[in-house]
């Protein structure tokens, strides 16, 4: 059983407190800075937030990505991101509120580097980490994952009503959640944990060095997927993170009113979301990863048409909800899609590049222009070009993603009631120094690997 792993039990605590920390404010980061009583940035001002925020995590994220493949699973990225989290509530009333009033781009700058560094890069981080302890200590990393999910969920419950009294508060209980994260990542160190084959060989591997990561930007199929993110992900990142908030708050009689309902409708949601990531990995058994990812750009851009077309509360309600869908159906195959199809040593940085990087990318370019799209001609025509934007990279998606037995490079993928394709061809074009080397190991398991993440 996965709660008898102890590296399961840590990488889900890991996920569950860091969404937490994360989720008490990010969820309402929007109205803060657009309500009256708040900062009341325009919608342009909002834009340029998000997109000096992408920038930097475009950069940190290159950094943590490649580092993290040289780490292991050594925890002293990690423990960085506990650092930022567990201060994030001084930060943010006393030095980044201030400056946004007063400096608004040294306080944009400022506040990019330490909320990438600390939240918008950590979650890949964190997210790659526990998906290479998935693989190296044998446990599903969608059931590990969901406590991500789980613990955005417990804090969305609070976070309506605590922003309403003051939005301080919420940044206050980031700290404390960001404080309990510090402290796992310092002291708990699971031991004799035992590794998978599979993980066994990748602990073996030689350690990539920046020749093979930066090989990896010459690869057709990469950046196929990279052009498939950067208009799917990135536009629904937008409309969701940038716009959905405040549209829907607006929705009501008054914005208090909405901004509770909000926060439990969030609750609800991410529940549900929560829920999903542990289902999903079943249906991605039954239709295949491709199939999962495909189904998760439909779902995609039919909330947010649904956005544009209904403007009745409970409608809205209602299609937000498709949120929970969305979310695992997206993340979870992109994750098993990198493994599958490239060598899974380099999959922090193949995860932080083909996904996480190219979203950022996205966000620079396009927060600020459809934050002006939005002042222009409002919420819902805005909503109508993301969600054909979206639908048109789906299309895209059908015909440039590789099938799950196409060019196999990593861990094959198998489907209920069928073996994992890798035909002759298919292994003889993969290079030997992109294979994963074979343990020395004549059982099913190799020997045990104390998790110390030293």
């Amino acid at each position: 059983m996965s709660l008898r792993n102890p590296s399961y039990l840590q990488s889900s605590v890991t996920l569950l407190l860091f969404f937490g920390s994360w989720g008490i404010w990010w969820s309402f980061f929007q109205l803060w800075l657009t309500r009256e009583d708040g900062l009341n940035l325009s919608g342009s001002e909002v834009g340029t937030v998000y997109a000096v925020n992408s920038l930097s995590t475009l950069i940190i994220m290159f950094f943590f990505g490649t580092l993290q493949d040289r780490l292991g699973i050594r925890r002293h990225l990690s423990i960085t991101v506990g650092v930022v989290a567990a201060c994030v509530a001084p930060f943010m009333i006393w030095v980044y509120e201030p400056l946004l009033q007063s400096q608004f781009i040294l306080g944009v700058i400022l506040g990019s580097v330490v909320l990438s560094a600390g939240f918008m890069s950590g979650v890949g981080l964190l997210e790659a980490l526990a998906e290479r302890m998935s693989r190296r200590y044998d446990f599903e990393y969608g059931q590990a994952r969901m406590w991500g999910s789980f613990g955005y969920a417990l804090v969305a419950l609070t976070a309506g009503f605590l922003f309403t009294i003051d939005p301080h508060l919420n940044f206050w209980a980031g700290s404390l959640l960001g404080t309990a994260l510090l402290l796992i990542q310092i002291f708990w160190r699971p031991r004799n944990a035992v590794a998978t084959a599979a993980g066994a060989a990748e602990s073996e591997a030689a350690q990539p060095g920046l020749r093979e990561m930066a090989g990896l930007l010459k690869k057709r199929s990469l950046w196929a997927i990279i052009v498939f993110v950067l208009f799917s992900w990135t536009f629904y990142t937008v409309y969701d993170q940038q716009m959905f908030p405040d549209f829907y708050t607006s929705l009501f009689d008054s914005r208090a009113q909405g901004e509770r309902v909000y926060g439990v409708l969030n609750s609800i949601q991410v529940f549900a979301e929560a829920a999903m990531m542990g289902l999903i990995p079943v249906l991605m058994r039954k239709v295949g990863i491709r199939t999962a990812l495909l189904l998760g750009t439909a779902v995609m851009a039919f909330r947010i048409l649904g956005s544009a077309v209904f403007d009745d509360p409970v409608v809205i309600s209602a299609i937000k909800m498709l949120h929970a869908v969305e979310v695992p159906l997206f993340i979870l195959p992109i994750f098993r899609y990198f493994t599958l199809h490239f060598n899974p040593v380099l999959s922090a940085t193949l995860y932080m590049v083909g996904f996480q990087i190219s979203a950022q990318v996205g966000n620079v370019v396009l927060s600020q222009p459809l934050g002006a799209l939005r002042d222009e001609v409002g919420y819902q025509p805005t909503f109508v070009v993301i969600s054909m934007i979206v639908l048109g990279a789906g299309l895209y998606a059908f015909f440039a993603l590789k099938r799950d037995d196409e060019h196999v490079l990593g861990d094959p993928f198998h489907r209920d009631g069928r073996a994992a394709a890798r035909s002759a061809a298919t292994v003889a074009e993969v290079p030997d120094h992109e294979r994963l080397p074979v343990p020395n190991t004549s059982t099913s398991q190799a020997k045990e690997y104390p998790d110390d993440g030293r």
